[in-house]
């Protein structure tokens, strides 16, 4: 059977993400991939979730608490800073990051994530980034904006050096209303 969207962004962390290892929700949002990624890394791994709405932090933290997660940092900021936040240790261990790109669903539609932040969050991630490693993009589209940032990041991941990542993207090309789509980065091994 063909993956749904989210079923297939997180079939690839499942696919490239260790036991143990450092991942990162970039847009926690109501912290459903941060619960995911928890268990991935399991009780000895982390997880660090940006967000930069007090609404996505709350509701992070309360999905957190209702599933009993220990292993994860939530904090308030660009998913741009991500590594600025992370020990040596942590981003040796990388294996992995989820962004999901528009806006909060419930929240103001006028705050949306924008290419510039997220292409330099993307760029901080695959240098550290394990061999092996996937950054997992969903590209909501759909709102004000969205075809701006989806245009910036295809021209950016299209540039991406063959010899060291390989690109995917996996969409439905016969859903209406712009449907959102994958962009999933895997860094090769050298």
């Amino acid at each position: 059977m063909i993956k749904g969207i989210l079923q297939f962004s997180h079939h690839l962390i499942e696919e490239a993400v260790n036991k143990g290892e450092t991942v990162i929700d970039a847009t926690c949002g109501n912290g459903h991939d941060t619960v995911f990624l928890s268990k991935v890394v399991g009780e000895n791994g982390h997880v660090f979730g940006f967000d930069i709405q007090d609404q996505a932090i709350q509701h992070t933290q309360q999905e957190l608490a209702r599933n009993k997660v220990t292993n994860a940092t939530i904090i308030k900021d660009s998913h741009s800073n991500a590594i600025h936040h992370l020990t040596v240790d942590q981003l040796t261990s990388l294996g992995g990051a989820v962004f999901n790109l528009g806006y909060l669903p419930g929240s103001d539609k006028g705050i949306v994530t924008k290419s510039e932040t997220t292409i330099l969050a993307i760029e901080g991630i695959l240098t550290h980034l394990k061999e092996n490693g996937v950054v997992v993009l969903v590209v909501y589209h759909g709102h004000a904006g969205g075809d701006t940032e989806k245009r910036n990041i295809m021209e950016y991941v299209h540039q991406l050096d063959q010899k060291q990542y390989s690109v995917l993207y996996y969409g439905f090309i016969n859903q209406k209303n712009s449907p959102p789509f994958i962009i999933g980065i895997e860094k090769k091994t050298k």
